[in-house]
């Protein structure tokens, strides 16, 4: 069986605020030394939208690293001017190719080809969550939201930059590297119907997309401690402590929302994903995290494709 044997997070200050955010010993050598202080944008919303844009991955870690800095250490006001300005689409290299999720090709996990095709599908998947994550702050800047909500999102945005920026290296120790492989767009196609309205996004991405890899992250370690993939099976560990925080921020601004709405949180998230979200949630749940995460199975059992 795993354990989960990380350290908890330090959130003692150092030299700046947010060095309490980045844990630099959790990413890859060649980041941890890296400054963060090369372009600062003139607010959050602009960081947000040139992370988001940026076509060169090197170059999106690089902004969302840099922004997060600038506005965690208070050097940067939020913005709210620039969204008729946001991209249609994520900036994007040319591969990898992106082709229907039912063309894309299984492989079994106890190959090292197999191994290599799951760390390319979660690094595809980690890649949307910084875009998506950006796409929150920078849509979303002039709602007139508390600054503690986007405190959150960039703090989700910078850690989805790490987990990307490890299964990098782990793609490369393989020989490989990301987009190597075809991928599909169902993630950012399922985020875009909810463009429209700040609570609707919160349903789908952080309660249904993210929550979803608390679903499935125990068993991939499972299947990393059997085949002895430990370096792996630690990029997991790490993953699957920072999705529970991840979708702890979405559930807790889904209910603030819901809240000064004067709506109930389960049955408003239970409208919204039925009309933003194509098809049941399909089990297993991982129902201790998800609760841990502040989502309880009244919000998600009803529309489950079990039915309980």
């Amino acid at each position: 069986m795993w354990t989960l044997w990380l350290k908890p997070r330090d959130n003692t200050l150092a030299n700046a605020p947010s060095e309490a955010y980045f844990q630099p010993s959790e990413w890859p050598d060649r980041w941890q030394n890296r400054s963060d202080n090369n372009h600062r944008p003139d607010s959050l919303q602009e960081g947000a939208v040139k992370a988001l844009g940026a076509t060169v991955l090197e170059d999106k870690v690089a902004y969302t690293r840099e922004t997060a800095r600038h506005w965690f250490d208070g050097k940067l006001g939020l913005g709210g001017v620039l969204a008729t300005t946001l991209p249609q689409r994520p900036g994007r290299p040319d591969l990898p190719k992106l082709i229907p999720p039912q063309n894309i090709k299984r492989r079994s996990l106890r190959s090292e080809k197999g191994r290599f095709a799951l760390l390319h599908a979660i690094a595809h998947i980690e890649l949307n969550a910084i875009d998506l994550a950006w796409d929150i702050v920078a849509r979303f800047a002039n709602q007139g939201m508390p600054r503690s909500f986007y405190d959150g999102w960039v703090r989700v945005a910078l850690e989805e930059s790490k987990h990307f920026s490890l299964l990098q290296e782990r793609l490369a120790e393989l020989g490989g590297s990301y987009g190597d492989l075809d991928a599909h767009d169902g993630l950012w196609e399922a985020a875009q119907s909810t463009s429209h309205g700040l609570t609707a996004r919160l349903a789908v991405v952080p309660l249904i997309l993210e929550a979803r890899g608390l679903d499935i992250t125990p068993s991939l370690l499972e299947k990393m401690d059997e085949i002895g993939d430990h370096r792996s099976a630690r990029i997991f560990q790490i993953i699957y402590r920072d999705e529970q925080g991840h979708v702890a921020v979405g559930a807790k601004w889904f209910r603030y929302l819901c809240l000064r709405e004067g709506r109930e949180p389960a049955a408003a998230f239970q409208e919204m994903v039925r009309k933003h979200f194509r098809g049941p949630l399909k089990p297993p749940f991982n129902d201790m995290a998800r609760a841990r995460a502040g989502l309880t199975p009244g919000f998600y059992r009803t529309l489950s494709s079990a039915g309980t």
